[in-house]
């Protein structure tokens, strides 16, 4: 089981460069993955999208991939593309002309053409420069991914303690259900004596036939048997080593059905106590799943 949020961070050098990889991880229901990649190597995002999703199933991942002048290099040296400044300025002036404007082409125009200026960063080939980047993603997955399980250890341990509290309360409802039946008899017989009414005999056809009604639409087995099947449920996806997080969500709002059919059938003062605190730990247990992938 792993939690859907972390961290990861890794690096890489290649040519002189200084490949840098971020990825942060946050809850979500689905799966979402947003590539912040400088322009020199937004050729790149469909190879870094098909690594995150190869490693993370649910969640926000944001990465943000950086390229620098790896340590022990001066600076990144400029480049001036001469043969595309020339073509700029005879444009330029071409279009001045055409326009009848005043003034000079200067060098201060052509530089601002796009292209014109390159560092070395810009002059890097982004498909031979995917090695370095690839393995810089790959240290970056493996440290989220390690956060990601360490978390999802304790939202474990979390839900099943939550778990196990509810195995409690159903234990008690199972254990209070079969006196349900003779408890509803004896109020029974209890308001016909108030409302003055004597000599009805225990075994009254009336009262037999109201007291079976009642113990019919109070039964519970079903409900209480389905209670304990989600249960188990929960500890194989916690064995699972496959993502689980859609799975719970599923169990969760499963569980709180039974729950609520429980509630609204059993008129006893103990299993209604007992509703209560399934009603309260299952809430419990839905938001932490909200954190699990």
């Amino acid at each position: 089981m792993k939690s859907m949020t972390g961290y990861g961070r890794g690096e890489g050098a290649q040519d002189g460069f200084k490949i840098t990889v971020e990825l942060g991880a946050v809850n979500r229901r689905q799966s979402e993955i947003s590539v912040n990649l400088p322009r020199e190597l937004e050729l790149l995002e469909t190879q870094v999208r098909d690594a995150i999703n190869r490693h993370v199933a649910r969640g926000r991942v944001t990465a943000r991939i950086g390229i620098h002048a790896a340590e022990g290099k001066s600076s990144a040296q400029a480049h001036i593309n001469v043969s595309l400044a020339k073509a700029y300025a005879t444009e330029l002036g071409k279009l001045a002309k055409n326009l009848k404007l005043k003034g000079e082409i200067t060098l201060d125009h052509v530089l601002r053409a796009p292209g014109v200026f390159q560092t070395d960063a810009e002059l890097v080939d982004a498909e031979k420069i995917w090695p370095v980047v690839e393995k810089a993603l790959q240290a970056a997955l493996a440290a989220l991914v390690k956060m990601r399980e360490r978390e999802g250890a304790h939202l474990a341990k979390d839900l099943a303690a939550r778990i196990e509290i509810m195995r409690s309360a159903v234990a008690k409802i199972q254990k209070q259900s079969p006196e349900t039946a003779e408890n509803y008899r004896q109020n029974l017989l209890t308001r016909i004596k108030s409302a003055g009414i004597e000599n009805i005999a225990l075994d009254d056809e009336r009262l037999l036939k109201e007291i079976v009604l009642f113990a019919d639409r109070s039964d519970i087995s079903e409900e209480l048997t389905r209670l304990q099947s989600h249960f188990q449920q929960f500890e194989d996806c916690r064995k699972s080593k496959e993502p689980v997080g859609r799975t719970l969500d599923f169990l969760a709002q499963e569980m709180n059905r039974e729950i609520n059919t429980i509630g609204s059938k059993a008129n006893d003062a103990v299993i209604s106590r007992e509703v209560v605190t399934l009603k309260t730990e299952l809430e419990r247990f839905r938001e932490q799943v909200q954190n699990v992938e």
